[in-house]
């Protein structure tokens, strides 16, 4: 047997330093996603800290560094969990989130996603040719911070980046909080008979949302949109008529109540599609990966950095996991509607977790190597994920039942639905670390140690990060939310279909009508893949239908603001490092904004109560300078801030880069 690394990689310190940098983009991740329904890759922005960081210590090496980024993305990709756990808050089952019961959920869920890909890892990284996008540039980043005194300074002004562009984002913000300058600008008007709206969310985080996710994605992003707000909220209006004093709430409950629906028909059909066109590759690769145990069990000689996790060490730990999830599932329904006769839908569910978890597993990790971490639908697979845990309900106790019983069964599905996610989000980010691990020559092993490390942290961090964020807003469409209450779309829809599954009364025609409308996208973008064109992602196109355009408008903005700006690094002496920094000032967007979002839930939440009373004015901007006669003067200096910011960092990018 071959020796272990001569050099250090699973440390004490790469673990502490990892863990620490969890808290960062883990709160981060939780604010973005609640707010826009999106969250960020967080692995490049931790190997450029990490590598910052622990070249002030010294003697840190490229294998160290590789370990603190594994386990930093596997906590901040578990955040996703946020798109299924607010429902039991909209629903009104939870009214806060138990911080234990929430942490198994995400610990549990999380490491059967780190068990349920480590056979995969031979079948989608090593045996596969996936170009997974977000991996390779991470190790290339960590190629290039330890082959050069050139690449030790190229971090260091990476990490300037991060922080420069999290000061502008963050300053921005706390203007808005104190109402200097606008933080969203809408209208709603009449068209004719029929009625329609514009808005947009002055944030700075959606402009690096949408350099990160690319061109394509924006644009498809801006054509579901354009779908919804253009068509379909004006087509519906003039059907229900529109009086002249009524616009507002007219566009809002029909967006509300009915656009969403079609929008998720079109999420789901897009999900589908993508399972489907991934089954093929999944069983062929899942064979080549059982010839290679056998091959093992044979006593053939493997390189160190071919070496998983043992299967049997694996297989163990995914049948100890039954056991607590069991008892969650048990605990979660004692004292309900549904708590007599409960042990046969344990059992149901647990079967449903295993296989529908290990499917999930090859969906997502095949969809991370072929497109991205950030840019794969693992919403689409919580959809259809809700879907199954509350079919399979409806097996158990049919229609009909109690209004307690069926409040009870939706949030039974939602919880089930939150350990099936957990697995979902895990398993979308682990290969795409591995392949990482590959390129740099990592030990698989320790990386998938490091990864149940990072699900351990990023577990025992969002249940507060989520406490804090619902004290001080809220969820729309919870009970008692208020206008200021986050929009956490994923979760909404979620909690939505379960309750129309299980309740009978879900919108099949809207849904169906939204799936005609994904087919119809579906085969626009096969045209455009074979055409080479700009593709035409379906789930993104439902994700502009089902968001509000507050929460997309500046998404395709940012898209095309990163589009020139690579077109741009192109033409540099060094292009990949140009392009680089570009993604880190668009982090320090997400990142400065996301963090002064939690500074700021956590002030008003203790603005909402002190001793039982308020102590501010208004509890809900408690830093509010102006008040409301300041709103035109605020769109004014807002907009011409805001423009002006984003410029300034960027022009400070290329400026970072033409001096390298």
């Amino acid at each position: 047997m071959q020796k272990d690394h001569a050099i250090r990689e699973l440390t004490v310190r790469s673990v502490i330093l990892g863990g620490v940098i969890t808290l960062l983009f883990t709160a981060a991740n939780v604010y973005l996603g609640l707010k826009v329904g999106l969250t960020f890759a967080t692995s490049i922005p931790a190997a450029v800290i990490s590598m910052a960081l622990l070249r002030l210590v010294g003697n840190s090496n490229i294998l160290e560094n590789n370990i603190v980024q594994t386990i930093a993305s596997a906590a901040g990709t578990l955040s996703a969990i946020i798109f299924v756990l607010p429902g039991l808050i909209m629903v009104g089952w939870w009214q806060g989130f138990p911080y234990w019961t929430t942490v198994a959920v995400c610990a549990i869920g999380g490491t059967l996603g780190v068990m349920f890909s480590v056979p995969l890892r031979r079948a989608l990284v090593t045996g596969s040719d996936l170009p997974y996008p977000e991996g390779v540039a991470a190790a290339e980043v960590l190629r290039v911070g330890f082959g050069s005194a050139e690449g030790k300074e190229e971090n260091a002004k990476g990490l300037r980046m991060i922080v420069v562009g999290s000061l502008i984002s963050a300053g921005y913000a706390l203007l808005a909080a104190m109402r200097l300058a606008a933080g969203e600008v809408a209208k709603n008007f009449k068209i004719g008979s029929a009625a329609t709206g514009v808005s947009t969310s002055l944030s700075m985080a959606l402009i690096g949302v949408g350099h990160l996710v690319g061109l394509s994605v924006g644009l498809a992003m801006l054509v579901g949109m354009l779908i919804s707000w253009a068509g379909l909220v004006p087509l519906l209006t003039a059907m229900h008529g529109v009086a002249g004093d009524n616009v507002d709430k007219i566009v809002s409950t029909t967006f509300r109540s009915e656009v969403r629906f079609i929008g998720a028909g079109v999420i789901g059909v897009a999900a589908l599609w993508s399972l489907f066109r991934i089954i093929g590759p999944i069983t062929r690769g899942i064979g080549a990966a059982l010839a290679a145990s056998q091959a093992r069990s044979a006593g053939a000689e493997l390189a160190l950095t071919e070496r998983d996790l043992p299967i049997g060490i694996v297989g163990g730990v995914i049948i100890a996991m039954l056991v607590p999830i069991a008892g969650l599932l048990w605990y979660f329904s004692s004292g309900t509607a549904i708590a007599s006769g409960i042990a046969p839908v344990i059992l149901g569910s647990l079967v449903y977790v295993v296989v529908i978890g290990a499917v999930i597993a090859c969906v997502c990790g095949y969809m991370a190597g072929l497109i991205g971490a950030s840019n794969s639908p693992v919403s689409g697979v919580g959809i259809l994920a809700v879907i199954g845990a509350s079919v399979l309900l409806v097996l158990f106790y049919g229609h009909g039942g109690s209004p307690e019983q069926t409040r009870a069964l939706v949030a039974y599905a939602l919880f089930t639905t939150g350990i099936v996610f957990s697995i979902a989000t895990i398993s979308n980010d682990n290969l795409q670390d591995l392949k990482t691990g590959q390129l740099v020559g990592a030990t698989p092993w320790r990386q998938q140690l490091a990864l149940v490390y990072g699900v351990i942290f990023g577990s025992l961090v969002i249940p507060p990060v989520l406490d804090l964020l619902n004290k001080a807003f809220g969820f729309a469409g919870a009970p008692g939310a208020g206008e200021h209450a986050l929009a956490a779309p994923q979760a909404a829809l979620i909690s939505a279909l379960a309750k129309g599954v299980l309740g009978g009364d879900i919108s099949w025609n809207l849904i169906g009508w939204g799936a005609l409308l994904g087919v119809g996208t579906i085969i626009l973008d096969e045209v455009l893949r074979k055409t080479g064109k700009m593709r035409m992602p379906p789930l993104c196109v439902g994700m502009g239908i089902y968001l509000p355009m507050a929460l997309t408008l500046l998404i395709p903005v940012g898209a095309v603001i990163g589009h020139y700006y690579d077109k741009w690094a192109d033409r540099q002496k060094s292009p990949d490092f140009a392009k680089r920094m570009g993604v880190l000032a668009a982090t320090g967007l997400i990142v400065g904004e996301s963090l002064f979002g939690v500074a700021f839930a956590g002030v008003v939440a203790f603005a909402q109560t002190e001793h039982g009373r308020t102590i501010f004015k208004d509890p809900d901007s408690p830093l509010a300078v102006v008040g409301d006669s300041f709103e035109k003067p605020g769109i004014i200096i807002g907009l011409v801030a805001f423009a002006g910011a984003i410029a300034a960092l960027y022009r400070y990018s290329r400026r970072t880069c033409q001096t390298a």
